[in-house]
């Protein structure tokens, strides 16, 4: 028994590291007090009703935007056949690669006041004032957003109708069903379920955004705790709205997990021959209509903003920090590299342990990784910073506080509690390929322990490790509202300088960071729809 409890030590070292910062943000209730409540009292009173209208308006505007977008675009490459077809189911990924707030800043550039196009048009139609309305606003967020994130549901929803919805589509044909009819009686209801798991994933993350609210200067939650954190110096603030984002986000992470069942539930393994599974031919006016379908998305959400972060790097290249690009690209990297190999250690020792011993207290642990990339970065950040700063009011000679803010230690375990997650689905992927019967085999031939993970599962789950390294390096690169507050001085990266250079309106210095995180995040994307061509059936 004791040898079974030293085992679980370092399980509970690990839970109690990744679930600190949501433990704290809960835990701040118990400080309530007289003030506690007068500061809550004028919050209601006074922004959080503007908070609260805003999010619902990009809740609304983001998930019927995401939902038409990504749902469309799956349906057509799916189940009909034009010209074009075969390049839209890998393109249609490609905003993948786009952080939200980098297309922020393209279309912000290009469209505002003093930017090329209005510019040009008062010069050559002799107009006055703006031409077009401000972009920097709620709408123009939701605009940011939809084209951002309708992947999501583009990729649930394409699974989903290609694992079923060719075949029971052929057989309502055959009963004499119209083509409108099997969409709506037999496509829809299938891809439901998926679409409503990316609706709840991109809901999540527009929450959780801080780069694209903050920019557009919108009253959000994210925003709000950075307010109160920074400009405020308000804690209990903070900690009382980021327990309100924290609810939302938890709600919409049951949504999706209950879309993900049903999704699981609906979708099944199709034995359909390769005749009864071919898409539905279109020609003339309806090839055009699914052509501009799957087109729009990937101009507006990717084709567009690179060309407008591509013009000032060619109209000036001087005046581009090049001498200082290195040194931020250096430090992404240094951030990248160590966050994906802890990561990639900590998703390792999980996973075999749940391998080895799937008890209550091992799939507890799991469980509770595997929930840190729904925690938005902002309340990451209050959930670090609060028990720190009782450490240090309890023990002001512990140097809690220089660890934490003034080294890489503090952004890193910020790193670990959101993307230990993704690391942990890869490897947990590459463990569901590894037959059972490998693990008795070897236990009889006298490996057991570290020897089994060492010389039976390690050569076989390299692959899902350094899949699982590159999605968290990615992640780190791009990550923005952790980094704002955590990073070290004088370790800026590239996308806390494309966040500082934009916010100063230094819009075409602002473009050769962000054109770097944008040819880090193609890496994942490419290895996506690599492994979705290969998995797709070859119409």
């Amino acid at each position: 028994m004791r040898v079974r409890r030293l085992t679980e030590l370092p399980l509970l070292m690990l839970a109690a590291l990744l679930v600190l910062p949501v433990v704290a943000v809960f835990a701040s209730w118990l400080q309530w007090d007289a003030a506690s409540a007068q500061i809550l009292r004028e919050m209601a009173s006074t922004v959080l009703p503007g908070y609260a209208a805003t999010s619902l308006v990009l809740c609304v505007g983001v998930g019927a935007g995401v939902a038409l977008v990504g749902t469309g675009g799956a349906a057509a490459v799916t189940l009909f056949d034009f010209p074009g077809r075969r390049v839209f189911e890998w393109a249609l990924l490609l905003p993948l690669a786009m952080p939200a707030y980098v297309v922020a800043y393209a279309y912000t550039d290009f469209l505002q006041f003093g930017g090329p196009l209005q510019t040009m048009l008062r010069s050559r139609f002799g107009l006055e004032g703006r031409v077009f309305p401000e972009i920097r606003n709620a709408w123009g967020a939701a605009w940011v957003f939809v084209f951002s994130l309708y992947p999501y549901v583009y990729l649930l929803a394409r699974t989903a109708l290609s694992e079923r919805a060719a075949h029971l589509m052929e057989a309502a044909r055959l009963l004499g069903a119209p083509l409108a009819r099997r969409i709506v009686r037999v496509a829809v209801p299938l891809a439901r379920p998926a679409v409503a798991a990316g609706v709840a994933l991109a809901l999540m993350e527009t929450l959780a955004d801080f780069g694209v609210a903050s920019y557009f200067g919108i009253q959000t939650f994210s925003t709000g705790i950075y307010k109160a954190w920074l400009s405020m110096d308000n804690r209990i603030a903070a900690a009382q709205l980021a327990t309100l984002l924290l609810v939302v986000v938890a709600v919409l992470l049951a949504v999706e997990s209950g879309a993900q069942r049903r999704l699981r539930f609906v979708a099944g393994k199709d034995r359909a021959s390769s005749v009864e599974k071919q898409p539905v031919r279109l020609h003339g006016a309806a090839a055009a209509l699914a052509f501009g379908l799957c087109i729009f998305p990937i101009l507006m959400g990717f084709v567009l903003p690179v060309v407008f972060m591509l013009r000032p790097l060619a109209a000036d290249w001087s005046v581009l920090p090049w001498d200082r690009f290195v040194g931020w690209a250096l430090n992404s990297l240094r951030l990248g590299a160590i966050s994906a190999v802890l990561a990639v250690a900590i998703a390792l020792l999980l996973a075999y342990s749940l391998r080895r011993a799937p008890d209550p207290l091992t799939r507890g642990v799991v469980r509770l990784a595997s929930l840190g990339y729904a925690v938005p970065g902002a309340v990451i950040v209050v959930g670090l910073l609060l028990p720190v700063g009782w450490l240090q009011q309890a023990l002001p000679q512990s140097g809690a506080g220089y660890w934490v803010t003034a080294t890489i230690a503090g952004i890193v375990w910020a790193y670990l509690v959101r993307f230990v997650s993704v690391a942990l689905q890869s490897m947990q992927s590459g463990y569901a390929r590894i037959p059972a019967s490998l693990d008795d085999s070897a236990r009889m031939l006298g490996a057991g322990g570290a020897g089994l993970l060492a010389r039976v599962h390690w050569p076989l789950l390299k692959r899902s490790a350094a899949a699982a390294g590159l999605l968290v390096f990615v992640d780190v690169m791009k990550e923005l509202p952790a980094t704002l507050v955590l990073r070290p001085f004088n370790s800026d990266t590239l996308a806390v300088v494309a966040y500082q250079l934009a916010r100063d309106e230094r819009l075409g210095e602002a473009a050769l960071p962000s054109l770097a995180l944008v040819l880090v995040g193609l890496i994942p994307v490419v290895l996506l729809s690599r492994t979705l061509r290969s998995a797709s059936p070859r119409a």
